[in-house]
């Protein structure tokens, strides 16, 4: 896919990509179905991600004590006053690591979804850790007959900085289970988080070319976002890090200056992340919704005459 802008927008849109892909509008709904994480458990490690605390990242009507089936009715129900016209949904499995229970647990869960009527696909996100061949046969087969999409948590492409976060899996790694996905024929997307510890804007822009290579058909940014109660909350007070920090205005001038080197080709799913302000231990963005960044990376993006992949080299 040779990505051409068309006066539509100046990036590669997701939202075009599910329309053409569908017809239509089709819209995510999160589900939280119980799943946990190798680095929560103990078989790589306990406490999880330093900056994680799921709650904060899911909308209310996401419960895994809560089937897959109701969670997805409240979710349709909850949507359609603000989505009128979606003709279908795309089952988003996104609380933790979606693929981290054996093969057979897992199309039980997913069947949940699949069985329902105006589902038009599944949306896994999950780990690199946490995904085999045989996973991965299994999606093969699934995606004849519906869309699936596989999203890896990656982060980072530091191996210090996935160590100090506590991600329990390698740089290295992730990009092998991206091409094995990718090479399976499947929607692949990744996701990034700007801000880590110990990471700035030079190191991002001197690594962007390790991004650029991975097969991937979407991408995530996130502006990292420090989360009461984490563990990288205290490291923030104890200032054991460097944290690289971003106002709105800020931001948004550095992701434009990073999508016009990035690889035109990857579908951009999102450009921030948006934490309801109360489980925010550091708000630097007030109550700023993301429609309104979006609004603000368009702007920006227009003032420049500048679009994704402007100054994209291989």
């Amino acid at each position: 896919m040779v990505f051409i802008w068309r006066n539509e927008r100046r990036f590669n849109s997701y939202k075009n990509f599910l329309k053409n892909q569908f017809g239509g509008r089709v819209q995510k709904l999160t589900i939280d179905a119980g799943f946990i994480c190798p680095n929560r458990d103990g078989t790589v490690g306990t406490g999880g991600c330093t900056y994680c605390l799921n709650d904060a990242f899911n909308p209310s009507y996401c419960h895994p004590q809560k089937s897959v089936k109701q969670q997805l009715e409240e979710g349709i129900t909850f949507h359609l006053n603000r989505y009128r016209r979606a003709n279908g949904y795309l089952a988003y499995f996104q609380a933790y690591s979606n693929t981290y229970a054996p093969l057979e647990q897992l199309k039980q869960i997913y069947m949940q979804a699949i069985e329902h009527p105006l589902i038009k696909g599944i949306v896994i996100g999950t780990r690199p850790d946490c995904m085999d061949e045989e996973k991965l046969a299994f999606f093969q087969e699934l995606n004849k007959k519906l869309f699936v999409s596989i999203e890896y948590g990656v982060e980072s492409t530091s191996e210090e900085t996935l160590l100090y976060i506590n991600r329990g899996h390698t740089f290295e790694l992730a990009e092998s289970m991206i091409r094995k996905t990718s090479d399976a024929g499947l929607c692949t997307g990744a996701h990034f988080i700007f801000g880590l510890p110990n990471e700035n804007i030079n190191f991002w822009f001197d690594q962007i070319h390790r991004i650029n290579s991975l097969p991937l058909h979407s991408i995530k940014f996130h502006q990292l976002q420090i989360i009461k109660g984490t563990r990288m909350e205290q490291e923030h007070q104890e200032k054991k890090f460097f944290f690289q920090q971003f106002d709105i205005e800020k931001y948004v001038r550095f992701i434009c200056d990073y999508i016009e080197k990035l690889n035109p080709n990857f579908i951009i799913e999102r450009f921030a992340g948006e934490v309801p302000p109360r489980y925010l231990s550091l708000n630097t963005w007030g109550i700023t919704r993301y429609d309104v960044v979006l609004n603000k990376i368009e702007t920006e993006l227009e003032r420049r005459d500048s679009w994704q992949g402007k100054y994209f080299t291989t």
